[in-house]
């Protein structure tokens, strides 16, 4: 029992006073961040609250790590984008659903270590491909509905619109100069809506896009056909999704660890986040993962446990259920000009100082995964290419990489030592170092510094034995590791060749 209780950390000492303010905090910078992204989404502003409220408590109680806080976060949402517009609003929680069962699965077989296989170039794409997106969508802010139209808007509808952005902006730029205790853009909604309110300022709220006051999250079966087309259709947008949220999570988990010189559990993280998609796929949430900004916002308010998170989940459901009349009064300007904010901060401004340090090939796959990012709003797509150009770029320049050093030996035995890997990348490179008519009557291809990767590698070593066979010749092969060895006992029958065994020889793990 002791360890059960221990599993939910009640044995830690909390600061009650200081849990409930700063989940108080973080309630008040999420549900604006949770609702300008269900809305730059084009989903109902409830589903970015329901997010929000399903991803904070569940994570909070069953999360990786004291002190980080999860909700509907822009980095997952925007995957959706393009599912939405196309198949609408029961396919995305399909989607939401299928990454969770994906994070699940990535916990459970303890995989989280493969989210490492996205290049950094890639990140970088996708990050400012991301920022770009969002700025942009943050455009149709600026337009209403004349006749059933989409058109900009002018005069001064327009100009007010313009003055409580940079309004907004200004107060997220400078308050923090002024005081850190209160995050600055809870500050910058603030004022903008007392300014509003207080002077009847005309301007369009959140109450023109959608009612947001509701009751606790219904439950909901996705009415999608279940067939192997829909899944086909779903699988890349949640698979994205997974690594998305688990990619910003566990990078946001190692954050606090550093912070706090404490130890979380990203495997537990995982487990955590693909329960809590799960639950929002079938009590409509738009799904989410951690959030870096209300993490840090945690831990700067003096948060160190799980109740603030489970406080400001708390808040979140507290407001969707009675205070719905005020939240709907907020102006849109203000939650545009924080968005903008949003955007610029995920921007990675440190890509342009080091891009004259980066291989032009890194720099092609991050302009390609930005612009497909920018262009198609499909981040599933634009990661998928960027990982696989990033692939066949490493393929391409390790098959450069195979050498071979020759000498004969006082027996007059030709030595042929294979430096490189030996894939399916390499292979002709590899077929042209020996010169099979000249060599004597016995070689030796040593393995000690290469390794046969796959079944084209192979295939090379057995067109190579065969010619030396029909010249007469002999071969040897030596030092393979054990793996290496293996693949070779996989294919008996394609390869009828000595392999000499080294007693000393120590295989080194991969």
């Amino acid at each position: 029992m002791k360890q059960y209780f221990n599993l939910f950390d009640f044995s830690q000492k909390v600061n009650y006073k200081t849990e409930i303010l700063a989940g108080l905090t973080v309630a008040m910078t999420m549900i604006p961040e949770s609702l300008s992204f269900a809305i730059l989404a084009g989903f109902p502003p409830l589903v970015g609250l329901y997010a929000a409220f399903i991803m904070g408590l569940v994570t909070a109680i069953f999360g990786g790590r004291p002190g980080l806080i999860s909700g509907g976060a822009g980095a997952t949402v925007i995957v959706l984008i393009a599912l939405m517009k196309s198949h609408g609003l029961d396919y995305v929680f399909a989607a939401v659903a299928l990454a969770g069962v994906i994070q699940i699965l990535i916990g459970l077989f303890k995989l989280g270590k493969f989210i490492r296989l996205v290049p950094q170039p890639v990140m970088y794409g996708f990050v400012n491909g991301l920022a770009v997106v969002i700025f942009m969508s943050q455009l149709e802010q600026f337009k209403t509905i004349v006749n059933g139209e989409s058109v900009w808007l002018s005069g001064n509808p327009l100009y007010i619109m313009l003055g409580l952005v940079v309004l907004t902006i200004a107060i997220v730029l400078g308050f923090p100069k002024i005081s850190k205790a209160v995050p600055a853009s809870l500050v910058a909604i603030m004022v903008v809506f007392a300014l509003v309110l207080g002077f009847g300022i005309e301007t369009k709220t959140v109450a023109d896009i959608a009612s947001v006051s509701g009751g606790f999250p219904p439950f909901h079966i996705p009415n999608i056909p279940l067939d192997l087309e829909t899944f086909q259709l779903i699988l890349p947008y949640g698979l994205i999704m997974a690594c998305v949220g688990l990619t910003e999570g566990l990078l946001t988990l190692n954050l606090v660890d550093e912070i706090t010189a404490t130890k979380g559990n990203s495997n537990r993280e995982c487990l955590a986040q693909g329960s809590a998609n799960i639950l929002n796929g079938f009590f409509f949430g738009m799904g989410g993962c951690p959030m870096i900004a209300q993490t840090l916002v945690n831990l700067s308010a003096g948060s160190r446990a799980r109740l603030s998170g489970i406080v400001a989940a708390l808040t979140i459901l507290c407001i969707v259920l009675f205070g719905a009349p005020v939240i709907e009064k907020l102006p849109m300007a203000a939650l545009t000009g924080v968005m903008f904010m949003v955007a610029i901060g995920t921007f990675e401004w440190m890509s342009f100082r080091i891009i004259n340090k980066m291989p032009k090939q890194d720099i092609f796959v991050g302009v390609t995964v930005a612009i497909i990012t920018i262009v198609l709003h499909n981040l599933a797509l634009a990661v998928l290419i960027g990982v696989i150009i990033s692939a066949l770029v490493f393929a391409w320049e390790s098959a450069k990489r195979i050498r071979a050093k020759k000498y004969l030996d006082d027996k007059g035995v030709k030595h042929y030592e294979i430096y490189g890997p030996l894939f399916f990348g390499s292979t002709t490179a590899f077929a042209e170092k020996f010169d099979v008519v000249n060599d004597p009557d016995e070689v030796v291809i040593d393995f000690k510094e290469s390794k046969i990767a796959d079944m084209s590698a192979i295939d090379a070593v057995n067109k190579i034995t065969e010619r030396y066979a029909k010249a007469g010749k002999k071969v040897y092969l030596r030092y393979l590791s054990e793996d290496c060895r293996q693949l070779l006992q996989n294919a008996e029958g394609i390869i009828v060749v000595n392999i000499i065994e080294d007693p000393t020889y120590k295989v080194v793990s991969n």
